[in-house]
């Protein structure tokens, strides 16, 4: 017979809303608790900002977003939809195959209603704290209360499980920079970029070598005198960039002056306006109290089993949506679905010594391959037999192929920073290689862009 519990569920983003949907499906009782006044995590945009730019100050008023507002998704539509709710082109939305975090927006909110998982969510609603009641596993007190009220009265409630999916593009994660301190330029963290105007006929040093430093620095560039990208990558190109004007590649920042200087490691040098991190966000849960059974250590939270559960004090506290990269609506689609299983009792966990030694095989092998503790959540190379090792917990057969392949051919064209190549994506290869791999029948119905009946394709 399964077992039904009642289940807090931290969000109501991409990992939320997979978390409720799939958690409902196993009939159990859900309750979706959003600080926010509507649903969609990191892609509701705000065009508001922190209060303090570097996001440092703990008493800074924080918006619970980090889009700007040309961003578009780094994954073709094709693999960031659900295993059976694809993201498909509406007729009269964006028709891009990277589409801007509008129509991502909308997605979400049609997934939503279609499922009727909106009734499940309490809007507006701060979680202030969660843990166990009186030590026992399986019995968790939340307290939350109404958002943007200070003085509101904090409601107690008690659950059989809390599932944390609070995403992780909050708490803006900074480098030392030397000399910073007496730097009397500008400084932000790209948490709190918004548009481009700002930065009007500035000189603009920005630090970061991933998607959103990529972005950011074109961005700016538009309004810009010049923009430097200051980065630790190794084999860095050092100079001018082609087919761009005013962006400049560098090796990490030696130092600046308190004069404005920024003195880069390859030797050159600028007097710069602003400063700008895009240097990555921190994993942040101060809602949860775990008595120290939980831990995060440069970037590492842990121990989690298969980065869900912790063993201690499994299957009761969960996370869903803590891997990076890979394919984030279908991970925690998997990693929901895993976890909805095992509340029910249809899938087993191992005991908790047999999760510990597992998880400190994958620390070991870190170590051993030289892989710094702060990348412990990031999936690739292994992201797809990640995924499939979900799918085979819930019984379910492994991937299509062509997923995998999509999915390493546009990490390729982003890890090599190529200009344009989300505009220049060739659909119709990629529409031959789906075909080869799905019923002819069930393509011709994706073809025609209809919703309602795309439901029947399975990557």
């Amino acid at each position: 017979m399964a077992l039904l519990a009642r289940v807090a569920v931290i969000g109501a983003g991409v990992a939320g809303l997979a978390a409720a949907r799939e958690l409902h499906r196993e009939g159990h009782r859900v309750v979706v608790l959003e600080k926010r006044h509507s649903l969609g995590g990191t892609w509701l945009y705000n065009s508001r900002v922190d209060s303090d730019p570097l996001s440092l100050d703990p008493a800074r008023a924080v918006v619970g977003t980090s889009l700007y507002h040309s961003l578009r998704t780094n994954l073709p539509r094709q693999i960031m939809g659900f295993l059976d709710y694809p993201f498909a082109k509406r007729i009269h939305g964006d028709q891009r195959t990277f589409p801007g975090h509008e129509e991502v927006l909308w997605f979400l909110n049609e997934f939503a209603d279609e499922f009727q998982l909106r009734e499940l969510i309490r809007f507006c609603t701060e979680v202030v704290r969660a843990e166990r009641a009186e030590g026992r596993n399986d019995e968790w007190v939340v307290e939350s209360r109404s958002r943007g009220s200070e003085s509101a009265k904090v409601v107690r409630e008690v659950y059989d499980a809390v599932v944390v999916c609070n995403g992780h593009y909050t708490e803006p994660h900074l480098v030392e920079v030397p000399g910073i301190e007496k730097w009397r330029g500008y400084q932000i963290h790209s948490h709190n970029y918004r548009i481009p105007k700002p930065f009007t006929g500035q000189v603009v040093v920005l630090i970061g070598f991933g998607p959103s430093a990529f972005d950011i620095s074109r961005d700016v560039a538009t309004v810009a005198k010049e923009v430097h990208i200051a980065t630790r990558a190794p084999n860095v190109t050092v100079g001018k960039l082609d087919n761009h004007k005013n962006i400049w590649q560098h090796e990490m920042i030696e130092f600046v002056d308190e004069d404005g200087k920024v003195v880069f490691q390859d030797g050159s040098s600028v007097h710069a306006d602003t400063i700008f991190y895009c240097t990555g966000y921190k994993y942040h849960f101060p809602f949860i109290e775990t008595n120290g059974i939980v831990t995060i250590d440069d970037n590492r939270v842990g121990p989690l089993y298969k980065h869900v559960f912790p063993p201690r004090l499994a299957p009761w506290l969960s996370f869903i949506g803590m891997p990076k990269q890979g394919t984030p609506f279908m991970t925690a689609e998997l990693q929901s679905k895993w976890l909805a299983h095992v509340l029910s009792g249809k899938a087993l966990l191992p005991t908790k010594e047999e999760m510990m030694s597992d998880i400190e095989k994958y620390y070991h092998h870190m170590e051993e391959t030289g892989v710094p503790k702060r990348f412990t959540h990031v999936l690739p190379p292994n992201e797809i037999e990640y995924m499939n090792w979900l799918l085979a917990q819930v019984g379910m057969p492994p991937l299509k192929e062509w997923t995998g392949r999509m999915y390493k051919e546009c990490a390729m064209l982003a890890k090599a920073k190529r200009d344009g190549y989300k505009d220049q994506w060739d659909d119709d290869y990629w529409d031959a290689v789906i075909a080869s791999q799905v019923d002819s029948i069930i393509f011709t119905m994706i073809k025609r862009e209809y919703k309602r009946i795309l439901k029947p394709f399975t990557l």
